[in-house]
């Protein structure tokens, strides 16, 4: 059999492949969070139904898409602005690759803020923190102070400081870095949740309801620990639970798979923190 030669053209497409791959995942990655996925999703359904209508020869609606197309390629870089520029500083910074957060430096943020959670329940200090998940946070991260900087222990005891400008806020959390601070989230209704819980219980488990954000709060009162997801707070049993069921519920392809709450001494939503 004889051996594959590898032409330069052959290896010039390869890597021109591996560019133009390695262009639209940080474009996506650029845009995630952000209303411009689903605007980039509706780009998409024009495309198809472009194609629909060419291969089945629709021509009114051909020409309607035709017109449609036209209107979509003045109004994309107007749309796009805001991520076209913050992806032009990013090529501008020379490190394009450092958003692709490893999973080992996502473990260690996590074990960064179970140390920081509990020394704020030792300390009985408030606290709130939300890990983005597979729906974007960016409209909520734009409620405060952007930070993006490396998730640490220091860096959290820091921000919810008593008595500091962003305490009272929540902190948002992606991969391994603190996007923002001093942040609005949506709160819960009243009758969802019981009369004892305060403000950051509410907004923990409404922030859970509008996305699939992983929360964790810290009651001032008490100092307990919990967590809110898909709408519901369980209370854990010990601030030093937090680590185990934080990469459990954000890393299920480790071992452990069992879902948060089972076995692990949690108690339902109702208990009092």
């Amino acid at each position: 059999m004889p051996a594959l030669e590898l032409s330069p053209r052959l290896i010039l497409n390869f890597i021109d492949v591996v560019f133009v791959g390695i262009i639209a995942y940080a474009v996506l990655r650029l845009i995630h969070g952000t209303r411009a996925v689903q605007l980039l999703k509706g780009l998409l359904v024009l495309a198809v139904l472009t194609v629909i209508a060419y291969r089945l020869q629709l021509r009114l609606l051909s020409w309607t898409l035709e017109k449609v197309w036209t209107m979509a390629f003045v109004a994309v870089p107007v749309i796009f602005q805001p991520e076209i520029r913050r992806m032009l500083e990013k090529l501008g910074q020379g490190a394009p690759f450092l958003w692709l957060a490893t999973a080992d430096t996502a473990r260690r943020a996590v074990e960064e803020v179970a140390a920081a959670v509990a020394e704020l329940s030792r300390m009985h200090t408030g606290a709130l923190i939300a890990f983005e998940r597979r729906t974007g946070l960016r409209e909520y991260a734009e409620t405060g102070v952007v930070l993006d900087a490396v998730v640490s222990r220091g860096l959290l005891l820091s921000i919810f400081e008593p008595h500091t400008t962003l305490h009272d806020g929540a902190v948002i959390i992606s991969g391994d870095r603190v996007v923002a601070a001093g942040c609005y989230l949506p709160l819960a209704a009243q009758h969802a949740v019981p009369p004892d819980f305060g403000a950051r219980h509410r907004a923990a488990v409404g922030l859970s309801e509008q996305a699939d954000a992983l929360v964790v709060v810290v009651s001032e009162e008490t100092g307990g620990v919990g967590l809110a997801e898909g709408g519901r707070l369980t209370r854990l049993a010990a601030p030093a639970e937090i680590e185990v069921v934080l990469k459990q519920r954000l890393f299920p392809e480790g071992p452990g798979k069992q879902r948060f709450g089972r076995n692990r001494g949690g108690k339902p939503f109702g208990t009092r923190l």
